[in-house]
């Protein structure tokens, strides 16, 4: 029996694009997955994000940024870098990990009133959501452990 696929999601702050994926990856891969997020440098989870994920009937208010630190000594399948400034930072990973490279735009740098800030945030998540349907659709089997 194989065990669950394990994916890491990193971004710069893990403070919206790399908590989005992880809350998708989560609900679309079932008991398949092992799924986790983290950031270079780590701050906290955007209120911002929070609010489009609700939205989108996840809610990620529990979730919390964490440094990758302590997930370069783990075993990870897929490390997939949601932003340029986190693939150029990324840890080697001494295990076998896929690299994989999404350069998402960061909503958190988003200007404008809160309704334009929250639109921008909207469309990152829909962005992710996109992302993680085509990224599961080209997983024929899961890599051996």
């Amino acid at each position: 029996m194989r065990g669950k696929t394990r994916v890491l999601f990193l971004s710069t702050h893990n403070a919206a694009r790399s908590q989005m994926a992880e809350a998708y990856l989560r609900a679309m891969g079932g008991d398949r997955y092992e799924v986790a997020s983290a950031g270079t440098a780590p701050s906290h989870v955007h209120p911002l994000a929070i609010r489009a994920m609700r939205e989108s009937g996840l809610d990620i208010s529990d979730h919390t940024a964490k440094p990758v630190k302590p997930f370069v000594g783990e075993v990870w399948h897929y490390v997939i870098t949601v932003c340029d400034e986190a693939t150029e930072q990324c840890p080697i990973f001494p295990f076998p990990a896929k690299p994989v490279r999404w350069g998402v735009p960061n909503p958190t740098q988003a200007t404008g009133t809160e309704a334009e800030r929250l639109q921008g945030f909207r469309r990152v998540r829909d962005d992710m959501c996109r992302r993680i349907q085509t990224w599961l659709a080209e997983q024929q089997t899961p890599p051996a452990s």
